[in-house]
């Protein structure tokens, strides 16, 4: 069981994909979208994953994160019975400094948005901010994946 903090950004540009060491295709819906605990299943790749978090703190940038490998066969018969919804999105990976952005290019009917987020030891730990990284959108819950899937991007 872990905190998470996490920092939340918009992308300016995609020049982030020149700077990518690798990327992966993601699939993800919800056993529940509570915000007191979200049930995420994961498929990253050929792996399948499903993780609990909990409420995040005022700043919304760290909260409660319980994750958990299982067999992709498990994954998407549990992608079966999720909400309505699927996030499909790739995400890159960006060495920035002694830390990594995870950013993720979404698809469907979040198709436009592009969101980079850095995990932290700290909410005010520094960090090496690329030149295409964009207006800081952390605890804003349209941008959670879990609200983006009954409220898409599209729709906004």
């Amino acid at each position: 069981m872990a905190l998470e903090i996490e920092r939340k950004f918009l992308v300016l540009s995609d020049a982030f994909k020149k700077e990518a060491s690798h990327k992966i295709r993601i699939s993800q819906g919800f056993l529940s979208t509570v915000s007191e605990r979200t049930v995420r299943i994961r498929i990253k790749g050929d792996m399948g994953f499903i993780t609990v978090k909990g409420l995040g703190n005022e700043s919304g940038a760290a909260r409660f994160e319980w994750e958990k490998e299982i067999p992709v066969g498990e994954a998407i018969e549990l992608l079966k019975i999720c909400e309505p919804g699927v996030i499909v999105k790739t995400r890159f990976y960006i060495s920035s400094g002694k830390h990594t952005f995870e950013v993720d290019e979404f698809y469907g009917d979040n198709a436009g948005l592009v969101v980079a987020e850095i995990e932290l030891t700290s909410e005010d730990e520094a960090f090496t901010r690329p030149e295409w990284l964009g207006e800081e959108v952390t605890g804003n819950v349209r941008y959670f994946n879990s609200v983006l899937m009954n409220s898409p991007y599209k729709d906004w």
